[in-house]
């Protein structure tokens, strides 16, 4: 939007007769003007997946995921539920809906539609539907109608109901072209650019239909129209198993095509600390006695070898420590990493990332199931998803040579024996399923997992079980100054081309307010 802006500024103040010339500007005479549809993809594919942790490393910490220890006792602003003001930091899937996909995602349909390649089309709709509902869930009212629209220099923001319309609307359209077999429609050339599902149409359809489980289920339990029914038959439609994972492998033979959360990259996430409630949920706290295996394969120890996580109260929690008290970094060890060095699960170069698990898609159906009152299938989904995941955590593992020990047979048995763990359905509550999928997502699924709280408003007690939905989660005591003594709920949008650019349509919302980061999105409010 800010190139167009531009062009369009500089031909209003009279170089009318230079206009063409000046757009005209990225012709390239060595190179085609055109490019097929299949070659769009990668890029696009990629910063599908990579897009939410870029932004998870603030999102991560409004969600106790983790925290940054500075050397103050104030903690961190992010650490606080506040924001930085002037700064793109939490703007980057603000910039992937509209730049990175913007008019390439436009122009890869175009050629797609115009050539009868459904199953481009269908990724198509895919991927303009996941950008929406990402850049919603995360902002709440975002610029939708007028989005491309490049006769115009403001940009007006739609509100939430509207984009969840549209993004339904989006995602029938991509399950009708994927369905479709006619026309062009081939593997072999949607694998050219599909580094995720190799042209494989049929995972691409389950996708669509795991995407639309996701949706349908935001709408509970605070809006009149959740379908639990519906969410089940979605998630029945999507994946069936961990092999429909949808995940990005990174060759890791240079810096950018590393693993975002890599050691080569380790400094996007370098003095980032576990908290101590990612460490509750594992170590026999939340689940009273049941130390979960997949701790010590996932977390980080300290120097001593036990697991702790970090206060996020507490600005310099991590110094406070002893030194063999500390948590290492999540690469396991005191210091950053360098390239070569061992690395543990999602932290390696060559880590394959996901966009969309099996074990996410089950702890949705179990709780639709949950709120649906049928607790035997909510049983099974949700044993299905604790399962899943801790064969997800030993196939990460295992693909990059990690150090951490396979989960065995008995543990998991063990881990999965315990009634404090997997209950009877009777004894089933939401503070067993949402924890659960908290882990499943912990430090890649950020979107879906911030939604899953505020979903809750953080502190909700379920309905029936009247216990926490998040045991022992709290707020920050010291919330930052801006918050007026209120939790986050959005993140504000991109600075550099929304406070810069488009300040008269962000006061029609409210965004210029001190506080904006704290009203609910209109999807969790009753």
């Amino acid at each position: 939007m800010k190139k167009t802006r531009m062009a369009l500024l500089a031909c209003s103040l009279g170089l009318l007769s230079g206009c063409d010339n000046f757009l005209d500007v990225n012709t390239n005479p060595n190179a085609p003007e055109t490019v097929a549809a299949n070659l769009y993809l990668p890029p696009m594919l990629d910063w599908m997946v990579s897009t939410p942790l870029w932004d998870g490393r603030f999102v991560g910490r409004y969600t106790q995921q983790w925290m940054l220890p500075v050397a103050t006792t104030t903690p961190d602003v992010w650490d606080r539920m506040g924001y930085l003001a002037g700064s793109d930091a939490g703007g980057e899937q603000w910039r992937t809906t509209y730049f990175v996909f913007g008019h390439n995602l436009m122009d890869m349909m175009a050629r797609a539609e115009a050539e009868q390649r459904w199953d481009i089309l269908g990724v198509g709709y895919v991927l303009k539907a996941w950008g929406w509902q990402a850049a919603t869930d995360l902002s709440g009212e975002i610029i939708l109608r007028e989005a491309f629209d490049q006769s115009k220099t403001a940009f007006k923001f739609d509100p939430q109901p509207e984009v969840y319309t549209e993004v339904r609307r989006l995602l029938e359209l991509a399950i009708k072209n994927l369905e479709r077999t006619d026309g062009a429609v081939s593997a072999s050339y949607l694998a050219r650019g599909d580094k995720i599902y190799n042209g494989d149409r049929q995972k691409w359809l389950k996708f669509a239909h795991g995407l639309l489980a996701m949706h349908l289920n935001h709408y509970g339990p605070n809006k009149a129209g959740y379908d639990p029914a519906a969410v089940i038959a979605a998630v029945d439609k999507s994946f069936a198993s961990n092999a429909d994972d949808a995940l990005l492998p990174f060759p890791a033979t240079f810096t950018a095509d590393a693993n975002f959360y890599g050691q080569t990259r380790s400094a996007n996430l370098a003095g980032f600390r576990q908290t101590r409630f990612v460490v509750s949920l594992m170590n026999g706290t939340v689940y009273t006695g049941a130390v979960d295996p997949r701790m010590s394969r996932m977390l980080a120890p300290s120097p001593d070898g036990q697991y702790r996580g970090l206060d996020p109260n507490v600005g310099n929690s991590n110094a406070a420590l002893p030194a063999a008290q500390r948590p290492n970094n999540f690469f396991g060890y005191v210091t950053n990493p360098v390239a070569g060095q061992a690395s543990r699960y999602l932290f390696d170069d060559k880590s394959k990332m996901p966009a969309m698990t099996y074990a996410q898609l089950q702890f949705i159906k179990a709780e639709a199931a949950y709120y649906q009152g049928n607790r035997a299938l909510a049983l099974t989904a949700y044993r299905n998803g604790i399962n899943a995941h801790i064969d997800f955590v030993n196939a990460r593992n295992a693909e990059i040579g990690s150090s951490a020990t396979q989960i065995t047979d008995a543990e998991r048995a063990a881990f999965l024996a315990s009634p404090a763990v997997v209950p009877t359905a009777a004894g089933l509550t939401l503070s067993h399923i949402l924890p659960q999928k908290y882990i499943a997502q912990w430090a890649w699924g950020h979107i879906e997992l911030w939604m899953d709280m505020r979903r809750y408003h953080y502190t909700d007690a379920d309905p029936v079980a009247g216990r926490q939905v998040y045991p022992g989660f709290t707020l920050p005591q010291n919330l930052f100054v801006d918050n007026a003594g209120k939790p986050v709920y959005r993140l504000r949008p991109r600075f550099a081309s929304e406070y810069v650019w488009n300040r008269d349509r962000l006061n029609e919302i409210g965004a210029l307010e001190a506080d904006y980061h704290t009203k609910p999105l209109w999807i969790v409010q009753p």
